[in-house]
């Protein structure tokens, strides 16, 4: 009311700008609401597009978590699930950082694919390999590094093609060290023989440094390495072992989760000869025993590489066959068992003498086994390295 009055008493050009004053103001004021309204849906579309960001991070890792356990089971089923689900992209590069990356992957699976002969895997090795840098590290340094980031694979053609990545990328980083990636590749292969052979409890004769000198002479394309560069990697190794990653989970579970054959047999003892009931597994060309099923750990280990199976006669069992080696008769047969205070030892068998329950199961045993008989290549390649390295001195 007082307003009112109080225009009244105003001009007709001053009540004119009152009026357009209160028009902006009234302008003014749902411009605001309007900017308020706006503010509100802007932060109503951040929320929900913050919602949506989460929920696809969340999506991807799940589907990243299913993945690796997925790799963990089968690595090519775990990669192309990734793949598909377009958590990795198909790329060597891609798939090779994370298995370099390695999160919540267990050591045994990379290692077997990494080595796997396929032209991808092989691609992939050699991306995964260049992920690690060597520069200025001696070669012992270097295997420290390299043989953590996987467990190297049983199969011999595998640890070649690993190997021979490795020495190709040690030559890349450190030019001047060796003269040829073969001479890395045999020096490589004997660090890792040194080392079992100076800290495995079943090896009673260590070599001492002179030996390791010896068998090394010839390889650098037909020169003899310097002493002191030998000197300084067998001091390494014999100060400090390798350090092979633990597998994640059982790996015996794993092991004997899918053999070739298994079932009861009766063994021949070898220092006494007594007939015991044991239960055994064919798998991964190794011939396992246990003394009752339930057992997690063998009671003995015999590894099938260089062997022969045939059928035996013996009077005191019916069904029997003999495992047994044919190039070192008289020889005690590489294997190994649990004695009765838990510790591992070697075998004591020149020959291992099994009986079936029939004369099938004995026949089934024998075609098994010998479709498990492996002739090991490891050593064959090693040894034609050095032919090739040694012969260059002749020439």
């Amino acid at each position: 009311m007082e307003e009112h009055q109080e225009e009244s008493q105003l001009t007709s050009v001053e009540q004119e700008e009152v009026h357009i004053i209160r028009l902006h103001k009234e302008e003014l004021l749902d411009d605001i609401q309007k900017l308020k309204m706006e503010i509100a849906q802007v932060i109503t579309e951040l929320e929900n597009f913050h919602q949506a960001g989460e929920s696809k991070i969340a999506e991807r890792n799940k589907l990243m978590a299913v993945g690796r356990k997925k790799f963990n089971m089968d690595p090519k089923k775990g990669i192309d699930y990734l793949i598909q689900n377009k958590v990795l992209c198909q790329n060597e590069e891609d798939i090779a950082k994370f298995l370099y990356k390695g999160e919540g992957l267990h050591k045994t699976p990379i290692g077997d694919y990494l080595g796997g002969r396929e032209t991808l895997n092989i691609r992939i090795l050699q991306s995964f390999v260049e992920q690690h840098e060597f520069s200025d590290l001696n070669l012992v340094q270097a295997l420290r590094q390299f043989l953590w980031s996987f467990r190297l694979p049983g199969e011999a053609q595998k640890i070649d093609r690993m190997m021979e990545a490795f020495a190709t990328r040690y030559c890349q980083c450190n030019q001047e060290v060796f003269q040829s990636t073969d001479t890395c590749y045999v020096l490589s292969f004997a660090i890792i023989m040194l080392n079992t052979s100076l800290h495995n409890p079943n090896v009673k004769e260590k070599p001492a440094l002179e030996r390791f000198v010896a068998m090394n002479r010839g390889i650098n394309n037909g020169g003899d390495l310097p002493q002191e560069l030998l000197k300084n990697l067998y001091e390494s190794i014999k100060n400090e072992p390798f350090k092979i990653p633990e597998d994640d989970g059982n790996d015996l579970t794993h092991t004997f989760f899918n053999p070739d054959r298994e079932g009861w047999l009766s063994k021949l003892g070898g220092r006494v000869k007594t007939w015991k009931r044991r239960w055994f597994i064919l798998t991964d060309n190794c011939l396992y025993y246990f003394e009752h099923t339930t057992d997690k750990e063998p009671r003995g280990i015999i590894p099938l590489e260089n062997l022969s199976v045939k059928a035996a006669d013996d009077s005191r069992k019916l069904n029997c066959f003999d495992l047994y080696s044919p190039n070192s008769k008289g020889h005690t047969i590489k294997a190994c068992k649990t004695d009765t205070d838990g510790r591992v030892v070697e075998g004591n068998h020149h020959f291992y003498r099994i009986s079936a329950p029939s004369k099938d199961e004995r026949d089934a045993w024998i075609k098994s086994i010998r479709a498990s008989i492996t002739k090991d290549p490891f050593y064959d390649m090693v040894a034609a390295r050095k032919r090739k390295l040694t012969s260059n001195k002749l020439n």
